[in-house]
């Protein structure tokens, strides 16, 4: 079978949501128990053997958090021992930034956010051992910091500054290894009521502008569209990702869910990110089948939350079941007879593409059984 590449989130890992649910449900993956090492381990017990071997498993990690200067070494040599690789790295800015960040009005957030990038970069190619050769991780941009609550006319001052900012990231990874890729994270909302960059539309849109104001190649620049995100507003996510392709800008996924129209679980829009495992859906099966056209062969992310209510055990399931019934879709997504469908399309019977498309779910479900048990 062809290759698949999967990366685990390392923050998945936790000992609870807290707040107005149990923080300490997972009283095994607090922090002062449970560090990345742990995980990595966790994941070569426990989940990689449960996984067809097709699959090959990257992780996702936050600078500072979950991987720093003190851990890096430690990190790697545990990943190299089970042949996990480094899939997306990401500076954990809204950790310490609640200002706008790198697009903050206060010049000494923003200095500081923009070294904060900068050591993410370092932390990198620290780990360059653990790159799979031509699917080199993505560096994401989640903008969670850049945003704002008043609204004043120099959100516009915003957002030259993040493209300011962001060039400048940019041409020190150039400088520094030009292996990475650069993806933008969009969300219209958390931790700000209002974002910037907070679609694929406009992440899109910000890359092409670096390129006109700053000279930054966007060869490997990008999105990293969470189906989640997209579902939040109620955009549609298979238009996101024929948007991606059409710019060549599909260069990470994160195919986790609110829940959207599977007929089973709650989520959607107007809810808040709730983070399921990717779905077994129509909407799904149909992405799976575009970029398997496109030709996309690089991670598909789960940033996936446990629930609530789960123990250790249950929310190590939730990943397995979440890989595997992407794993369901893409298998599926390979018998799509493009032909007929457009016969139908084209004599307005849309009814029977309804029924071929209940036929191709029912089988997914069927895959990701035998998959599963």
């Amino acid at each position: 079978m062809e290759k698949s590449y999967h990366s685990i989130c390392r923050w998945t890992f936790n000992p609870g949501k807290g707040g107005f649910v149990p923080g300490n449900i997972r009283p095994s993956w607090s922090r002062e128990k449970f560090n990345t090492v742990d995980f990595i381990k966790l994941i070569g017990e426990k989940i990689k053997p449960r996984l067809p071997e097709n699959i090959i498993i990257g992780i996702e990690l936050h600078y500072d958090t979950e991987i720093n200067e003190k851990s890096v070494k430690e990190v790697v040599d545990i990943m190299k021992e089970n042949d996990i690789y480094l899939a997306l790295i990401t500076p954990g800015a809204h950790s310490h930034f609640a200002y706008g960040g790198i697009a903050s009005l206060d010049p000494d957030e923003r200095k500081k956010a923009e070294e904060f990038g900068l050591k993410t970069v370092d932390i990198a190619y620290k780990m360059e051992e653990v790159f799979l050769n031509k699917k080199e991780p993505t560096f994401v941009l989640w903008n969670g910091s850049w945003g704002y609550d008043i609204a004043t006319p120099l959100i516009k001052k915003m957002y030259e500054n993040l493209k300011e900012s962001v060039a400048k990231l940019c041409e020190y990874e150039e400088k520094n290894g030009g292996k990475l890729y650069f993806a933008i994270e969009p969300k219209p909302n958390e931790g700000h009521p209002s974002m910037l960059v907070p679609t694929v539309a406009s992440a899109i849109l910000f890359w092409k502008r670096l390129n006109e104001e700053y000279g930054i190649k966007i060869e490997k620049k990008g999105i990293n569209k969470e189906f989640g995100h997209s579902e939040m507003i109620g955009l549609d996510h298979i238009f996101d990702t024929v948007e991606e392709i059409d710019n060549r800008m599909l260069v990470h996924m994160h195919i986790n869910s609110q829940g959207y129209n599977d007929g089973i679980i709650l989520g959607g829009p107007g809810k808040f990110d709730i983070d399921h495992g990717a779905r077994i859906n129509g909407m799904n099966i149909v992405i799976a089948k575009l970029i398997q056209d496109y030709g996309f062969d690089r991670w598909k992310g789960h940033d996936i939350q446990a629930r609530p209510y789960d123990n250790e055990e249950k929310a190590i399931e939730r990943v397995i079941r979440s890989i595997l019934s992407w794993q369901a879709c893409e298998n599926v997504a390979k018998k799509i007879d493009l032909e007929e469908i457009l016969k139908y399309l084209s004599k307005r019977e849309t009814d029977k593409v309804e029924d071929m498309m209940k036929d191709l779910l029912i089988e997914s479900f069927k895959i990701f059984k035998s998959l599963y048990e």
